[in-house]
């Protein structure tokens, strides 16, 4: 019933080639063939790719795709979604393929985070090689890494992920956000049927005008953490969290804003869980240290300015 990983995400931009120097002078992902339809691919490993960048008038999270295990699978899934009352729309053959897949539909979410879901999985002949010489992403077993998003009607739309899809809870926190005396947020961390500490995670709120929250990537230590970081900086991308730690994840890393408006988690030293006998946890803090963001920083400053007003 559940899911193996995240395979891929798709993202709809007005700045193709604004992506595309981010995707591989910064992040490092190798441009793999096009689409044929007009999208860009890019390759952080030997799937065919996990960046889907398509032209078009918004700056938009289109949808994350997940693989699941076969066709059986995939129908079934299909079928729980439909009776769950979410619209499913299955690729053509074609369609498909441009995916890497054997099959592929897509929905929504009741919160409206669009979906794929896919099966089969297709590996490129061409070794993976960065264009700046990063080593590897830690991808495998583990997939792409994980997606965030929002969701302002949070109860029902983690009881859709985890009883509809097949996502399974690892950490279900509520944080106090805005503050010791603000109300708190509901956040919820999924992990699919690998060791990834969560493939999914959702934060109790109103939708992004970017459509996600963020996407992560891992990197296999901190050192190529810290080049990237110096690369950001170096092409000025706006920082959205310092360097730190998390608690629930364990993952060292900073947080940088993508073209979209979304942001892209760059991290490494993940917590590797057992899927099949993990105990759901309920952290009370985001970070161990470090992650001052960007948001609050400037929340911070507006307070003080009213204050000295």
């Amino acid at each position: 019933m559940g899911i193996k990983a995240l395979g891929y995400v798709v993202v709809e931009t007005a700045r193709p080639e604004e992506w595309n120097t981010f995707l591989t002078q910064f992040v490092g992902a190798m441009r793999a063939p096009d689409a044929g339809d007009g999208a860009s691919l890019y390759r952080v490993d030997e799937r065919v790719f996990r960046f889907r960048i398509e032209t078009g008038a918004r700056e938009w999270f289109v949808a994350a795709g997940y693989e699941l295990t076969d066709r059986t699978a995939l129908d079934a899934l299909a079928l729980r979604i439909a009776e769950a009352g979410r619209s499913v729309e299955w690729a053509d053959v074609r369609e498909a393929a441009g995916r890497g897949a054997d099959a592929m539909f897509r929905t929504s979410d009741p919160a409206g985070n669009g979906l794929e879901f896919y099966c089969g999985d297709a590996r490129s002949d061409t070794p993976f090689l960065s264009p700046i010489g990063v080593p590897e992403f830690l991808t495998g077993d583990l997939g792409m890494g994980h997606a965030v998003f929002s969701a302002p009607d949070f109860d029902e739309t983690i009881a859709f992920h985890r009883d509809v899809v097949g996502f399974h809870e690892t950490d279900m926190p509520r944080f106090h956000l805005m503050g010791p005396d603000a109300p708190s947020m509901g956040f919820a961390f999924l992990h699919a049927d690998n060791g990834r500490h969560h493939s999914i995670a959702f934060g109790e709120g109103p939708v992004p005008p970017s459509g996600a929250v963020h996407i992560m990537l891992e990197l296999p230590d901190l050192i190529e953490v810290g080049k990237a970081h110096d690369r950001m900086k170096r092409f000025g991308y706006p920082e959205s969290a310092t360097l730190g730690r998390h608690v629930n994840d364990e993952t060292t890393g900073f947080y940088v804003q993508t073209p979209s408006g979304f942001d892209l988690e760059i991290g490494c030293d993940s917590l590797i869980i057992d899927p099949a006998n993990w105990a759901v946890t309920k952290h009370e803090g985001i970070s161990v240290w470090g992650h001052e963001w960007a948001w609050q920083k400037a929340l911070k400053e507006q307070q003080e300015q009213e204050e000295g007003a």
